[in-house]
């Protein structure tokens, strides 16, 4: 596939950034791929991988790779964090495999970052490029001009066939596009923080199982990742203000506080993990263009979607390989690709923005509230709580 003389160029190495190069490259693409930062090492603590995104990866070959460092859940186990009372479950592992042809795999984010760093680096075709900002965008003569700083204060262009804005919510892509909306505050913090497995409480070492603790104002969310050697912790806690920075050290005894009146379990988690990293919560409906000419946007770049549903790193997934497919299918005119891209994503895009806000609200709902929202979990079991989302486990890129 050839879509012209120059390179592509992809800004941004996280997990959409890299999976959109991989998948370009692997049809013979030469890719470029810029990253801002000057070590390639990937924040955070776990991701989901839903059967919808695990396909995908599974068919760029990274299945062995992945099987090696993902684990594999049995079920969700949905408990109240201020009782502990088990409200109900979520099937996975086989059921899952069986339902939508792939797994439902839970893996430490930067282990994810290492093998799709692994598989870029091995390919003659695509080149990685630290330090490297962006800061500007035109087109000239069919070609996209791309003006960059670099972490030495140097200046360069670089020219481009096509250019994918993979660099998140706070992109500087976006605005080059048009569109200079900044993303909103949700008042929510995620504090997130992973621990040796042997180290939880006897209750949470052993369970082959997520577990989603769900209370008024909060909520918690645990699974092993790094081939069940470690713990991988998210709570969720309301925030009236956003932290500076786009994470900042999270100070234990507050988060202690905030769940004091949790269940036991619950709370002797939390107090074993020593040190934990919050983020603050941003949103920002997927724009109404996100392409133009040779230029387009992927991931949280286009629409940022908030973690109440796990699938911000599954859509990234899923744009990469739909943007490789539409580009393949018309290598000779790119900006109709695009359009196509666009036109594809942007519809499933908002539903899950906003099946990831619904969740929210109902995470955290208050008494009585709550007991209408647990009594339909346990009208629909855990097999019924998957069927709900045919739309979303169930998507193919065919």
């Amino acid at each position: 596939m050839m879509l012209g003389t120059e390179p592509a160029v992809v800004a941004g190495a996280g997990i959409g950034g890299l999976t959109a190069a991989l998948s370009l490259a692997r049809r013979g693409v030469a890719v470029t791929v810029l990253e801002r930062r000057t070590a390639l090492e990937e924040a955070g603590a776990g991701i989901q991988l839903s059967p919808n995104a695990s396909r995908v990866l599974i068919d760029l070959g990274l299945g062995p790779a992945l099987a090696r460092q993902a684990v594999e859940p049995d079920r969700v186990v949905i408990r109240a964090v201020g009782s502990g009372r088990t409200i109900g479950g979520i099937a996975l592992g086989r059921h899952m495999r069986e339902r939508y042809g792939a797994p439902y795999w839970v893996i430490h984010r930067a282990d994810l970052h290492t093998i799709l760093l692994d598989a870029a680096r091995s390919l003659p075709n695509l080149r990685l490029l630290v330090g490297r900002r962006v800061e500007s965008l035109r087109e000239e003569n069919g070609q996209a001009l791309v003006g960059i700083a670099t972490a030495s204060n140097g200046q360069d262009v670089l020219p481009a066939s096509l250019v994918v804005g993979a660099d998140g919510v706070w992109s500087a892509v976006r605005p080059a596009l048009g569109d200079g909306r900044a993303p909103q505050y949700r008042g929510y913090a995620a504090w997130r923080t992973t621990i040796a497995r042997a180290a939880a409480p006897a209750a949470f070492r052993d369970a082959n199982e997520t577990g989603l603790w769900l209370g008024p104002e909060a909520h918690v969310v645990h699974y092993p990742v790094s081939g069940g050697r470690k713990l991988n912790i998210v709570a969720v806690l309301r925030g009236d203000k956003p932290l500076d920075g786009w994470a900042s050290p999270g100070e234990r005894d507050q988060l202690l506080h905030r769940f004091r009146k949790a269940a036991e379990p619950l709370r002797g988690l939390l107090a074993t993990a020593p040190e934990w990293l919050v983020w603050s919560l941003y949103d920002l409906p997927a724009s109404r263009r996100w392409s133009r000419g040779r230029a387009t946007l992927l991931g949280d770049a286009a629409h940022p979607v908030l973690p109440f549903l796990a699938q911000g790193g599954a859509l990234a997934i899923e744009d990469a390989s739909v943007l490789a497919r539409e580009l393949a299918a018309r290598p000779g005119d790119v900006p109709a690709a695009l359009a196509l891209y666009e036109a594809a994503r942007r519809p499933r895009a908002q539903r899950v923005q906003e099946g990831a806000r619904s969740n929210a609200r109902a995470y955290h709902l208050a008494w009585p509230l709550s007991m209408a929202r647990d009594a339909v979990i346990r009208r629909l079991g855990p097999e019924g709580m998957v069927a709900r989302y045919d739309w979303l486990y169930g998507w193919r890129p065919e």
